[in-house]
C-alpha cells in the first residue's frame, strides 16, 4: 500500500484517523467529506491490494479505474451508513467526485496502473498491451 498512497498522504491519514477514531465526527455539526472520500480511496485501493473479491480482473486502466471507483463508493456507503451527521445537500456527489479524482491522481503517478493491473495476472497469462499509459489523460475521463 506504501508503494501507491504512502502514510503521509491525505489519503492514508484520512484512513487511519477514521478507522482509530470511534469518536471522528463529533466534533462537526456534518460530515467531513474530504475526510470520508481520501479515506474511501484508500479503502478501495486496500481491497483491490488484498485481492480477496476480485471475480473480473480489469483488463486496462479503464476497467482498473472503474473498480476501484466502485469499491470507493461501497467503503462511502459503508462509512455514511455509520455515520451519526447528516450530510449536506450534494455531499454524496462532492464525496464521490473528490475519491474518484485522487483515485485517478494514484493511478497517473509513475507507472501505478501497470503496476496493479500486473499485481493479480496468472503466471501463465500472457501480459496483453496494458493500456496503463491512457492515465496521462485528464483524470475522471473513463
Amino acid at each position: 500500500m506504501d508503494r501507491y498512497l504512502a502514510p503521509n498522504t491525505p489519503e492514508a491519514q484520512a484512513h487511519l484517523f477514521i478507522k482509530e477514531n470511534s469518536h471522528w465526527e463529533d466534533e462537526q455539526p456534518s460530515v467531513n467529506e474530504t475526510l470520508i472520500a481520501f479515506c474511501a480511496s484508500y479503502a478501495a485501493l486496500a481491497r483491490y491490494v488484498s485481492g480477496e473479491d476480485i471475480y473480473l480482473m480489469p483488463r486496462n486502466a479503464k476497467e482498473l479505474e472503474a473498480t476501484l471507483w466502485r469499491y470507493s463508493h461501497d467503503a462511502i456507503h459503508n462509512t455514511i451508513a455509520y455515520s451519526k451527521s447528516p450530510l449536506q445537500l450534494g455531499g454524496y456527489s462532492r464525496i464521490c467526485h473528490i475519491a474518484e479524482q485522487s483515485i485517478g491522481k494514484m493511478l497517473s503517478t509513475n507507472d501505478n496502473a501497470a503496476e496493479l493491473l500486473a499485481l493479480h495476472r496468472r503466471v501463465d497469462e500472457p501480459p496483453s498491451a496494458i493500456e496503463a499509459h491512457e492515465f496521462n489523460r485528464p483524470v475522471g475521463k473513463v
